[in-house]
């Protein structure tokens, strides 16, 4: 695999089908191969997990061949003209699996869940470790993927993975053409007063102040991409949420500056992926 590569999670589910739509039209902005990849997921009894076929005795040959066609299919259906789309299937739990081949990617693209080997994929701890141990930015494909003409978002809390999070969604912004709007939020520390009061407004300008290197970076590099840089009173992963609504792409770091020391996958990151209302792009270094 290159590390350029766009790996998809596939198992023929209708959200694994957004999501390899969301990274063909990536792979048509980028120019990067897409690689479909089934993985499956056998179980401690005798049966294994697979799409439209009876549980059966593992290793079941027939039902693998179905599982190999149903992949390179869904490639050769889906091929563009200048575009690579490959397929492959892999053998293991579907979480450290895809953990371990997305060391050899550029990025990481997931339905919102699947049947099959990507069963309830992001209902529990699996989409968790997925997205936190993962060697890539990791694209999980819910909500609206349509409005073409809307703007990327990205939360940033002046750590490092949120200016991580910012370089990928001003390269997200360039690549799509459309406007950028930076989010940061704050909120008032207990036992102070309301914003109104002259040290809260102190405090804000200087958050404010705080962004403005890391976005200079950022705005010589990508000179087109229109910027806006709101700061808001709230709770981020609300306000992120909110925002979603109307973006194309919600992008933040695994985990900000409220994360506990060792948390690989923050709160705010956990909250959009079961609750954004758009694509979650969440951002780690390789």
């Amino acid at each position: 695999m290159s590390g350029d590569e766009i790996l998809v999670g596939y198992d023929g589910s209708p959200d694994a089908a957004l999501a390899l739509e969301w990274a063909l039209d990536e792979a048509g902005r980028s120019g990067r191969p897409v690689r479909l990849a089934y993985v499956f997921e056998w179980l401690t009894v005798a049966g294994w997990i697979g799409p439209g076929v009876a549980p059966g005795v593992w290793p079941d040959e027939a039902a693998r061949r179905q599982v190999e066609e149903l992949v390179q299919r869904a490639a050769a259906d889906t091929a563009r003209p200048g575009l690579t789309v490959t397929g492959e299937v892999f053998d293991g739990p579907p979480a450290l699996v895809l953990q371990e081949r997305s060391a050899r990617a550029g990025l990481l693209v997931l339905g919102t869940r699947g049947h099959g080997g990507f069963g309830g994929l992001l209902a529990g701890s699996t989409a968790v470790s997925v997205t936190a141990h993962a060697h890539c930015p990791v694209v999980v494909v819910r909500g609206n993927t349509g409005g073409r003409t809307r703007h990327v978002t990205v939360g940033v809390d002046g750590s490092e993975h949120s200016l991580l999070a910012l370089g990928f969604a001003f390269e997200q912004a360039a690549a799509r053409n459309v406007a950028l709007r930076v989010l940061r939020a704050w909120h008032v520390p207990p036992g102070q007063r309301p914003p109104s009061d002259p040290e809260n407004q102190a405090a804000v300008r200087a958050d404010r102040a705080e962004l403005d290197e890391p976005l200079g970076r950022c705005e010589r590099a990508f000179p087109d991409v229109d910027v806006t840089v709101r700061m808001a009173e709230g709770s981020a992963a609300a306000l992120l949420v909110a925002a979603s609504r109307d973006a194309q792409l919600v992008v933040v770091g695994t985990r900000g500056r409220g994360g506990l020391a060792g948390m690989l996958l923050g709160s705010v990151s956990q909250q959009l992926l079961h609750h954004a209302h758009c694509p979650v792009a969440v951002v780690r270094e390789r």
